[in-house]
């Protein structure tokens, strides 16, 4: 079955982790042994390959570049130019993995279909579709690059990650959204590009929904019922999401799945925690809601983390192919199953993209 991926940090994964990820898994995890500069070395989840292998034909994949306080471990700057730049060189990579035919760019309603199309057909020689997204708005020096960047094929846009941002605050921090921070999502507004809702401090959250009119999703969220965190999404975020007909992507991130999980000492063996622990997460959200019409997944994999911060079963991004199965398992009927493995994801593109 067809695997929509909605958050994928394929850029910040070959540039700040200079990994080739057109190579096999296992080579990529040799190449980093003994290296601990960053979190997650040795522990790689993602390559075309394994993609591939897992039957993931289309994905949300990101540029990034902060310049927030306190600054993260990566994607972390000291001024918008050079956020901007680094964004820019993470351009440079997509458009290189598209001219060796790893990846294509969808920017239409068109080229989606078109491409669903192909990769029915002949998904080994398919290259794997990408719809380009930013994650935290910090590298927009200015309005006119929002729209600079959709030009050249940005179709979606977190405004906050971490920290406070340049135009909104990130999940660890508290307050509404500024009027900088109002204008960003106005001039989103006009261009026609996807709201992440991601990271977004509570209070800004509700304020940037206040503004928008356009499409919403949560590219990479799980529950604060199960897990109580400001990182994850209130049952009335939750609401609110599906009321403007949002998705939410479910994370594979295990401190979002499990309670009590630490970082750095918590492993996935001593904690057992696997993916049917995630799939309690989406089931919420389904029951909730009483249908599973805003719910998809947005792994997160190799987002600053690697398989030491995994589900146990998951040994790399391929096993998110059983997914499909286990929520059969669960109950969940074709249709359901369909709409949660690509169809959600992929009918909110369809209305969304020009």
């Amino acid at each position: 079955m067809l695997i929509f991926d909605a958050h994928l940090d394929l850029s910040l994964n070959a540039l700040e982790y200079n990994r080739d990820l057109r190579l096999p898994l296992a080579d990529l995890r040799k190449v980093e042994d003994g290296l601990s500069d960053l979190q997650g070395r040795s522990q790689g989840m993602v390559c075309f390959p394994e993609m591939r292998k897992g039957g993931i034909g289309l994905c949300v994949a990101t540029q990034i570049g902060g310049c927030m306080q306190p600054p993260g471990p990566v994607a972390s700057w000291a001024s918008p130019a050079q956020a901007w730049a680094m964004t820019q060189g993470q351009l440079t990579w997509y458009r290189a993995m598209e001219e060796v035919g790893e990846l294509s760019m969808i920017r239409t309603t068109g080229a989606l279909n078109q491409h669903l199309e192909d990769w029915a057909a002949d998904a080994k020689n398919t290259p794997i579709g990408y719809v380009l997204s930013l994650e935290g708005s910090d590298s927009i020096r200015t309005l006119a690059d929002l729209e600079t960047a959709y030009g050249y094929g940005l179709r979606a846009l977190g405004p906050a990650h971490y920290g406070n941002g340049r135009y909104a605050l990130g999940h660890d921090q508290l307050g509404p959204l500024s009027h900088k921070g109002k204008a960003l999502i106005q001039e989103m507004d006009r261009l026609g590009l996807i709201l992440d809702v991601t990271h977004l401090c509570e209070e800004t959250f509700w304020d940037a929904l206040a503004c928008f009119s356009g499409p919403v999703w949560a590219s990479h969220h799980n529950c604060r019922a199960l897990v109580n965190d400001p990182r994850q999404l209130s049952d009335d975020q939750i609401r609110a999401v599906a009321e403007r007909g949002g998705i939410i992507g479910l994370a594979m991130d295990t401190w979002m799945i499990v309670p009590g999980w630490e970082k750095g000492v918590t492993t996935p063996e001593a904690s057992g925690v696997c993916l049917n622990d995630a799939l309690k997460h989406l089931d919420h959200i389904c029951q909730l809601l009483g249908n599973a019409d805003h719910v998809g997944i947005g792994t997160d994999l190799d987002g600053g983390f690697g398989a030491e911060q995994s589900p146990k079963d998951l040994h790399s991004i391929a096993d998110i192919a059983k997914i499909p199965s286990l929520l059969r398992e669960r109950g969940f009927s074709e249709s359901d199953v369909g709409k949660v493995a690509h169809g959600n994801f992929i009918d909110l593109l369809r209305k969304a993209l020009p």
